[in-house]
């Protein structure tokens, strides 16, 4: 009768290569989420603080621990922060449409469509970048108050779109060279009209990137201080101009700032996680071939 002896399971013993290759990405991780929290962590206490007390708020060291009010939103309606929201959605809203409707067909153009000189227009655009804004100031302000502009938010949305248009156009443009030659090329063999590319066939590939530069520009126009506090008054001003009123002579009334703030970056972080998807497939656009 033969017999059979059962071995016991031989275990492998793991080489300490591999257990390197699994240490790196987890510390990478834990490092990663440390940055992620640090940059985070002053937003936090902006958030934390104005739902304090403005006693609460200079204590030191900070109070950690307290009862969450909502008086200081109360006292930032009651100072008539609508007129200043409703003025920056729409100087906001209005110069992304109309940097969009000149960008969009700037980039086809110089991506798709190049001819030559192309590279010094591009230069062109994003030199005008260069040329700081306080250099700029006094010519414009004579420019606005002559023609009777002072204090209209027409005259920021003109600003914002010069302003944003540059940016754009870069951004634009790189997003119109991932887009494959041979669709344009079956789309133009099938007899669709130039129109009809851009909206059926262009359009639709680069959605990605117009989300990604539609948020860059919102940001850049919601945040804008310097304009705005030089060529707006009370009937234009905007939500970083309210901002400011919070710093008196009396003092910083910091809870009352930071509930300002607040409400002024809801707005844009609201149209952040909307786009969410798209912003993150904008950001990515042609990384991966």
């Amino acid at each position: 009768m033969t017999t059979t002896v059962e071995r016991p399971p031989v275990q492998e013993e793991v080489a300490p290569a591999q257990r390197g290759n699994k240490v790196g990405p987890a510390l990478l991780t834990v490092l990663t989420w440390i940055i992620g929290i640090g940059f985070f962590f002053p937003i936090l206490w902006m958030v934390l603080t104005a739902f304090k007390q403005e006693a609460d708020a200079y204590t030191t060291p900070p109070t950690l621990f307290f009862t969450p009010t909502l008086d200081q939103f109360a006292e930032v309606f009651d100072a008539g922060i609508g007129p200043y929201l409703l003025n920056s959605l729409f100087a906001t809203v209005m110069s992304t449409i109309f940097v969009l409707a000149l960008a969009i067909p700037a980039a086809y153009a110089v991506s798709l469509r190049p001819v030559k000189k192309t590279q010094d227009v591009l230069f062109f655009f994003i030199s005008t970048k260069m040329l700081p804004v306080v250099a700029a100031i006094v010519p414009i302000y004579v420019v606005v108050n002559n023609i009777g502009m002072l204090d209209n938010v027409w005259t920021l949305i003109v600003l914002y779109t010069a302003m944003n248009l540059p940016i754009a156009v870069w951004m634009m443009r790189s997003f119109f060279q991932e887009v494959p030659k041979e669709l344009l090329e079956a789309a133009s063999m099938d007899g669709a009209s130039l129109w009809r590319s851009m909206r059926e066939v262009v359009l639709p590939v680069v959605s990605p990137g117009i989300a990604a530069t539609s948020l860059i520009c919102v940001i850049f126009a919601w945040n804008e201080f310097f304009f705005a506090v030089n060529l707006t008054a009370a009937q234009a001003a905007t939500v970083p101009v309210f901002l400011v009123g919070f710093i008196t002579s009396e003092g910083l009334y910091f809870a009352k700032l930071c509930a300002a703030a607040t409400m002024c970056a809801l707005p844009v972080v609201i149209a952040g996680w909307i786009a969410q998807n798209k912003l993150v497939q904008g950001l990515s656009f042609g990384a991966v071939k």
